[in-house]
Parts: structure tokens; sequence; C-alpha cells
């Protein structure tokens, strides 16, 4: 399809700007002003609905699409939740106001949102207390390693690395090394979960904790979690647990119950709030009794009186990490999502989301290889091995599934598992739209055996097919440029 930019004929528009009856009292400097008009296209009202129109038919998304995104819980997002958050006393509310003299009368409310999100999420994960502040699951993974090291340096403890599992997620190592820890790596064992004997060869003083997603990305829950906890928390090591996979044990276990001292949970992915698309995410990080005082200001209290305040006074803070409140339009749907379901209907949420995972695992097993041929727990991996022994491989499956209008799963992640698919169905999706996707993949793998050449030219639904993705990130762009060709 033609860019916006390519389909402007000279003097056609779709809308006049009135004549300004306001005299103008100054005029901007020169310097700021454009030495030549803006490139903008001249376009009619109509040609601006269509191309935007056909632009999003393109995208894939949860609301049109099957979106089976392994490690990611690309779940439906409930309409409720919308319009909880699009109430005026919620959305048109100034992030300042609470800021003004006697102002926090006027956001009770809001406060109380806050205080009682930070309550149930203390119950389901089993942490002391919350900050709602980080913005995405990268970022409360940063501040879980900021409170570890604030921690460390207030009992002044000489750390100076974090164990992370090969199965973790690749954000563990960066999170740990912004925050100044070297990393060590635990591979994992021929079940699929982190080596406890080479956990042990690694573990010394030195160690400032561990990071672990749980079940991991390989779809596998350590039932050795207990004992990995005595071990760490030995040499005073901090047990962090990566919550992106938290949908999966939801009201069946708490990381808190399992020795964890400090938990980020991704709202975007456990509670149904947007996701996707660069954001908005929402990542709170809950603490252990003994990491509550470096948790982030300002902090939500109830007063005696039973109204809500901001409190700033905790002098081992390790400050703010976002602006405000953090994402608080996120926080009012997950909070919503909560009081909806209840505790046995976020319990329920968990047992769907094994259920459909194992569905998938069972269907597929004959046609995929399965490097850890287990029960699984929310998703299942895979491995298209036996497909790239016939000139099919991972990526090109996932191209094919795009041209049945179907979301590709995650590929080539985890690392671990040569050729791997990641599939995650969550527990919003039916068994008439599992077995549909079933069958597309069952296509593919025939497919592969009659005319594996064929895969190399899709997809063939979209505007591009294959574009040089090594090429794209290495040399962005993003702006448009007159007489450029549209490659």
């Amino acid at each position: 399809m033609d860019l916006i930019f390519e389909q402007s004929v000279t003097s056609r528009q779709g809308f006049g700007l009135p004549i300004s009856d306001v005299p103008v009292k100054a005029s901007l400097p020169s310097r700021y002003l454009r030495e030549t008009p803006a490139d903008l296209p001249e376009v009619s009202e109509l040609d601006v609905v269509r191309h935007y129109t056909r632009l999003s038919q393109l995208n894939f998304s949860v609301d049109a699409n099957f979106y089976p995104l392994g490690s990611c819980t690309m779940k439906y997002n409930p309409r409720f939740t919308e319009r909880v958050a699009g109430m005026p006393g919620f959305s048109d509310l100034h992030p300042l106001l609470p800021q003004l003299k006697g102002g926090e009368r006027y956001v009770q409310g809001a406060l109380e949102v806050l205080f009682e999100s930070e309550r149930w999420l203390c119950e389901i994960a089993g942490m002391k207390a919350f900050t709602l502040q980080p913005l995405a699951g990268a970022h409360g993974e940063l501040t879980g390693v900021m409170l570890m090291a604030a921690y460390h340096k207030a009992k002044g403890n000489r750390k100076k690395f974090i164990i992370i599992p090969d199965s973790a997620h690749g954000t563990n190592p960066a999170s740990a090394a912004i925050a100044g820890y070297d990393i060590v790596s635990v591979p994992s064992d021929r079940n699929g979960v982190m080596d406890i004997e080479k956990l042990a060869e690694v573990l010394t003083p030195e160690c400032a904790g561990l990071m672990m997603t749980s079940p991991d990305t390989h779809g596998v829950f350590n039932s050795r979690i207990d004992e990995i906890s005595r071990m760490v928390h030995a040499v005073d090591g901090i047990m962090y647990y990566d919550g992106a996979n938290l949908n999966a044990i939801l009201g069946r276990c708490r990381p808190g119950d399992l020795g964890f001292d400090v938990v980020h949970i991704n709202l975007h992915k456990t509670f149904a709030t947007p996701h996707g698309g660069g954001g908005p995410g929402a990542g709170p990080v809950g603490v252990s009794a003994r990491l509550e005082p470096f948790l982030p200001v300002s902090r939500v209290v109830r007063c005696s009186d039973g109204t809500y305040a901001l409190n700033y006074n905790y002098p081992d803070s390790i400050g703010y990490v976002a602006s405000f409140y953090g994402a608080f339009g996120i926080v009012i749907r997950a909070y919503a999502y909560m009081l909806m379901l209840g505790g046995d209907g976020l319990k329920q949420t968990s047992a769907h989301a094994v259920l459909n995972a194992n569905y998938l695992r069972s269907r597929l097993k004959e046609a995929y290889y399965l490097p850890f041929d287990r029960v699984c727990m929310h998703e299942c991996l895979f491995s298209a091995s036996r497909q790239a022994q016939r000139g099919v491989h991972a990526i090109d499956i996932a191209k094919f599934l795009i041209d049945r209008k179907i979301h590709p799963p995650t590929v080539y992640f985890p690392l671990t598992v040569k050729e791997a698919v990641m599939i995650e169905p969550t527990e919003t999706e039916s068994k008439a739209t599992m077995d549909g996707f079933v069958d597309v993949m069952l296509e593919a793998d025939r497919l592969s055996r009659i005319d594996p050449s064929s895969f190399k030219s899709l997809p063939r639904t979209m505007p591009i097919s294959r574009p040089d993705e090594v090429k794209a990130a290495r040399e962005l762009k993003v702006n448009y440029f007159s007489g450029e060709s549209k490659a």
C-alpha cells in the first residue's frame, strides 16, 4: 500500500483553519521557524480515514487475532476494566493535585485504589509491602535489584555478583548489570530447571542474590525452590522472583511462601491490562519485611481516621524510580480486574492457563519436538528442529502463521533450545480457537514435508514479506524522505 505521502495531490485538502480573529502580539524568533514549508501530504479527509483504517487492519491484536506469544501473556483485556479506568473521577485527575495544600482530600478515591491494590498484591505474592511506581517489568526488575543493593549496602555486605539461570528472562542480566553487579549464569539440567548442583558450585558469600523466573521460560516449575532459597539465604543473598510468569501460579502458591524476598509483577500480563506497542505497562515490586525500609517514596498510608495520605518519611528509601505514582491508569484496570474475579476467580485463571497450554502440548507433540517432554505450566516449549531438517525453520513457520491471521508464537527464545517455538495460549482462549491454531500448525508441518521451498516467499498478505531484520535494526529509519523508493 502507498504511504500517506505518496497519496499526496497538489492543492488537495481535507481541513481548513479559520482566519484568526486574535491580534498577533508576538512572533516566534526566526531561529525557531522553518526555512521552507513543512513537507506534509496534501490529502482529503477520506484519504486520511481510509489510509489509517487500512493500517489498523494490518495490526495484530488480541481484539482481532489469536496471539499466542510465549512468555508475554497476551490475554484479552475486559471492557469492564476499561470503563472503570475511564470514569471521570479517575481519568480527569491531575497528578499534581495531591501536592497542593489540602489537595489530598480531593484524591481520596485514587489514593484508596493505590493503597488497596498494594494490599491485594501483597496477599497474592506473599509480600510485606509493595511499590506501584515501576512502569514496566524490566523497570520493576531494576527497582528490585536496586532494593537488593540498598539492603547489602546498609548491612556493609561486600557483594559482587548475581546468579541468573540460563532459563531466565532476557532482561534479568541487563537489570543486574545496570545496578552494578557481575552476572553468573547457571545452566539447566535435563529436566529444564536450574541445575542445583551447578548452583552450589558458584554460590559464595560474594553473591548478592539469585534472580529466578518460575515457571521458567521452559514452561517448567522448579520443585526445589525451597531448597534453593535456603542455600541463597545461607550466604545472606536475596531471592528475587521475576513475576512475568505469575499467571501460571496465581492463587496456587505465593512467591513469598517459597522463600523469595522481592518480586515484581507485570500487571499488563497477569492482570489483563493493555500490553504491547511499547506500553503502557506496570511492574509493581513487592518486598519482604527486611527490604521494606528501602522502598521508593512516596508511599500511600491509611491514617487513623480512615483517610489516605502520601508519606515521604522513609530515610532509607532509594527515592523515586518514576514520576508521581506509577502508571495509575494501568493500576486502576488491574484493581478492577482483581475485584471482578475475586480470589476464586484468580485461582481459576491459573487453572485454565495451565490446562490450555497442556492441551496444545498434547496435540502438537507428535509433529513438533518437545525438548522437555513433561507436563508444562502456562506455556509449552517446542522445537522446530524436525522441520528445520527439511529446510523449514522456526522463522518460516512464524511467517506462515501470519498469512493465516495468527500472531506467531515466540521463536528462537529461550536460547537454550534450538529452533525454539514457545507458545502461550493464556486462559482467555476457547478450545475452538486453540483447535484452529493446531490445525494451522499441523498444516505447516505437512507443507514442510511436501513443499518446503514455498515457505521462503511467506508471508504473501503483508505489504512487506521478508525484511532484512538485521539491517533494519542496525540502520533504523523512521522518517520519510520524498524521492526515496518504498523499499
